[in-house]
């Protein structure tokens, strides 16, 4: 209800700001600047960003005053990576808007998002609080969602399992609070589940405390078999509770009752058990929480208020938090390095070099037990309330204040009245905002309701990926042909998708002929053949003149029409060149791939050490850089470019408005709605001429 009040408040869109461009002018300035917008309207939903600049401005040269024009002008400078122009662009339509009408608050909001954010990873900002900005309560009214919550496992799509201790199950449940699907486990049940930890393959691994075992699920929560038994020997347990997963796939569980930790091989045989009394090490009084890290093995201890290491094989390294927590539970490693506790009623962040220790925020239940907290794939985290029975929704204080940044990337009318919109959701980070659903969309037109709105998909739930394939055409990378050729070769076998397009960074970037050029989304393979010949490339197009910038700018623009999960990947010695940023500077590409949805890996070859602009496109992306031989090689990374975030969505409605034969400028706003967070975005189109 609260979302549809919302949409009858949303006063209509250009009904004021567009006359003078889409009606009511006679002279001949006026019907020039019309055509010229009506061509670059056209032109951006085509994405051939360049061509609607052009005729944005002839249309301004012709109508300069027009908040309409310079908007409009503002998206496709956005799209094109040029944000410091675009940001000029929509400050001069926020001059030309009525003060505090709705054409000016959001266009505000926009101007203040884009200039703030700058990554979208996941992070935690050492400056920011968060704060409740929802429940999942485990009872509504006479209905049991689940019993004494302990631990969250998030997923990619954005739905997460609950592990209910007090129910004997685990629920997963989606974005809005439903739950999607209950497992119980064999014939004879859980008894009294604690934790779940996820390898690398899907596989599940659950604690379960009465029981004495750690039970193995596959990826879909059903029960395969046991690991363990209750006992005190070696490699029982007696209370089991909180469990990780280091590099290689051992798993680790806390044997509470034993007071020490056991570590299984992947597929569940005993290895050993450390944690007890030994040469510096007092032994555990209450083992909690538990975290793998590069090689270390992180233990907290709730009674001494402690957390200490020990290597791989159960060797004590020392205390690595003595003082600042009241209570640890649950221990997660964010992406950054740094530790996530749970600690009673508070989270608390600790940062790995200084072991500083800094409150997060708290839940605001009055009954609360924090057993379990981590970070979701929108950038929230999930609290795990025993006491309360429910899980809380901790999000960055600003992240409440400034809402979903929301954009309507593209609009297909050539079924009109039938209009097809594809929609992209962010949070003010660039992150994108997956798990949403029908639920969460509501479209409207001059203030009203679509008729007969459809969910059409997610880009998020897409299995395959398209790719442009990016080879740096230096000096140094014309004696490496081998390495050019391997590199190929292992893109080319692991990706689950489709090499859209391979582009030779010379002098003047070009690209390469492929044989089996196949639809985006769909799976193909080149012959090796055609391969190696696209690896290795033409001898003339060597050269200490490279153009990086070229080269991304044209491989970035092959992907605009490609599945929503995409990528470049770069193929490179490590160093980009003398003429790198010639024509585009660093940010300018970056800002054209992030607006784009694209993300960048990059594939070095050779010995030399990658420069930082390169870590930077990749990290800022949420890509990745990796050396061709490294140990574990490219295979895995590459697969996982499908698994990557889309907060891309499509929907369906059929248009109500008159089209005035094809000439009418017809609006079309977007409204999303998350918890207590929401954002709009609204543009216009012109339906096919009668």
């Amino acid at each position: 209800m609260r979302l549809c009040l919302l949409a009858f408040l949303f006063i209509p869109l250009y009904l004021t700001q567009a006359q003078t461009v889409l009606s009511g002018n006679t002279d001949l300035d006026g019907v020039y600047a019309r055509e010229e917008f009506r061509i670059g309207v056209q032109a951006y939903n085509r994405f051939a960003f360049n061509e609607a600049i052009l005729s944005f401005e002839r249309a301004l040269s012709l109508r300069p005053k027009e908040a309409l024009i310079h908007e409009w002008l503002g998206r496709a400078y956005y799209r094109s990576g040029m944000e410091g122009i675009a940001l000029a662009q929509w400050q001069e339509a926020l001059g030309a808007y009525t003060a505090l009408s709705q054409e000016a608050l959001l266009l505000a909001s926009r101007i203040e998002t884009v200039r703030n954010r700058r990554s979208m990873v996941p992070i935690v900002n050492d400056m920011v609080r968060y704060v409740e900005s929802g429940r999942y309560q485990g009872t509504s009214t006479n209905i049991t969602l689940f019993r004494q919550p302990t631990t969250i496992v998030p997923l990619e799509n954005g739905s997460f399992w609950v592990v209910a201790y007090g129910s004997n199950e685990i629920v997963l449940i989606d974005i809005n609070g439903i739950a999607r699907q209950r497992s119980r486990g064999p014939i004879n049940g859980f008894d009294s589940p604690y934790d779940m930890v996820r390898a690398q393959d899907g596989t599940m691994y659950l604690s379960e405390y009465s029981g004495g075992r750690v039970s193995v699920l596959n990826s879909e929560g059903v029960w395969q078999r046991y690991i363990g038994s209750k006992g005190l020997e070696e490699g029982q347990l007696i209370g089991p509770q909180n469990m990780c997963i280091d590099e290689q796939g051992y798993l680790y569980v806390v044997d509470y009752g034993n007071r020490r930790i056991n570590k299984y091989s992947p597929d569940g045989n005993f290895i050993l058990s450390f944690g007890r009394k030994s040469a510096g090490f007092s032994g555990f009084i209450s083992p909690t929480g538990i975290a793998s890290y590069e090689g270390q093995i992180f233990v907290a201890d709730s009674i001494s208020c402690q957390i200490v290491i020990f290597d791989q094989n159960g060797s004590y390294s020392g205390v690595f938090i003595e003082e600042g927590l009241v209570g640890p539970e649950s221990l997660h490693f964010l992406s950054d390095g740094r530790l996530l506790v749970a600690d009673m009623n508070r989270l608390v962040l600790i940062e790995p070099r200084s072991t500083f220790v800094r409150e997060l925020g708290r839940a605001g239940s009055s009954r609360v037990r924090l057993t379990s907290a981590v970070m979701d794939y929108n950038g929230s985290i999930l609290a795990a309330n025993f006491e309360g029975n429910e899980v809380s929704i901790m999000t960055r204080l600003d992240d409440m204040a400034s809402g979903l940044f929301v954009q309507i990337d593209r609009v297909f009318y050539d079924n009109f009245p039938q209009v097809t919109v594809e929609i992209s959701v962010q949070d003010r980070l660039r992150r994108p905002i997956v798990g949403l659903d029908f639920h969460n969309f509501l479209l409207s037109e001059e203030g009203r309701p679509v008729a007969e709105q459809e969910f059409i998909s997610a880009g998020n739930r897409e299995e395959k990926a398209d790719i442009s394939i990016l080879i740096e055409r230096s000096n140094k990378t014309a004696v490496l042909p081998l390495d050019l050729t391997a590199a190929m070769r292992d893109i080319n076998e692991n990706l689950p998708g489709s090499i859209v397009s391979v582009v030779s960074a010379g002098a003047s970037p070009y690209k390469e002929a492929l044989d089996n050029i196949v639809a985006p989304g769909q799976i193909g393979q080149l012959s090796l053949a055609n391969l190696s010949a696209a690896a290795i490339g033409e001898a003339s197009s060597y050269t200490a003149r490279w153009r990086f910038d070229l080269g991304l700018r044209l491989a970035a623009s092959d992907l605009m029409s490609a599945g929503k999960k995409r990528a470049v990947v770069f193929i490179s010695g490590g160093s980009l060149g003398q003429l790198s940023f010639e024509q585009y500077s660093l940010s300018e590409l970056l800002a054209y791939l992030v607006n784009n949805n694209i993300v960048f890996y990059a594939v070095v070859i050779g010995n030399e050490t990658p420069e930082d602009e390169l870590r930077y496109l990749c990290t800022q992306t949420g890509g990745s850089l990796m050396h061709l031989y490294r140990s574990e090689g490219i295979g895995q990374v590459i697969k996982d470019i499908a698994k990557q975030a889309s907060g891309s969505y499509t929907l369906r409605y059929r248009s109500l408005l008159p089209t005035d034969f094809g000439r009418a400028y017809l609006p079309i706003e977007a409204e999303v709605y998350l918890m207590e967070r929401s954002g709009r975005d609204y543009i216009g189109y012109f339906p096919p001429l009668e």
